[in-house]
């Protein structure tokens, strides 16, 4: 599978496409909602292993249906080091397979890395393994 044509709106609201994100390293995490027990830890785990990340090279980036300025508000209390972007009506989750959790209620929770070309190298989907989803990553990262 690669990396889908995709232009999604920033924290920032800037518009961002999958080009921006081509000849390195990708971690797409996917997560329900901004300002969510586990979402906040979530991210707030990647943010403590995000130096391990950078130090191979690779972006994170978060990807829920929250709107940019629900993004920035978490980005900036929770002082994240990578940008957060909206996934409007979950339609970039759909093309690359991300499913829903909780008995079809809630936005999965899905981890997708791809390398530097676009190809994915791993996916990781657990709604209540939060810190697997990092471990996994750097994994597959690693192991190239």
């Amino acid at each position: 599978m690669k990396l889908p044509a995709f232009e999604l709106l920033a924290d920032s609201g800037e518009s961002r496409t999958h080009k921006d994100y081509l000849g390195q390293p990708l971690v797409l995490y996917f997560y329900p909602k901004d300002d969510t027990p586990g979402c906040t830890k979530e991210a707030c785990s990647f943010k403590d292993r995000f130096p391990d990340f950078t130090a191979i090279g690779a972006r994170v980036l978060g990807v829920s249906q929250d709107r940019p300025e629900v993004h920035a508000s978490f980005r900036k209390r929770h002082g994240l080091p990578f940008e957060l972007l909206f996934d409007e009506g979950g339609k970039l989750a759909r093309e690359l397979g991300v499913g829903k959790s909780l008995f079809g209620l809630l936005p999965g929770r899905e981890t997708l890395v791809f390398n530097a070309e676009g190809e994915l190298l791993h996916r990781f989907e657990s709604q209540w393994k939060i810190h697997e989803h990092i471990e996994q990553a750097l994994k597959a990262l690693k192991a190239g």
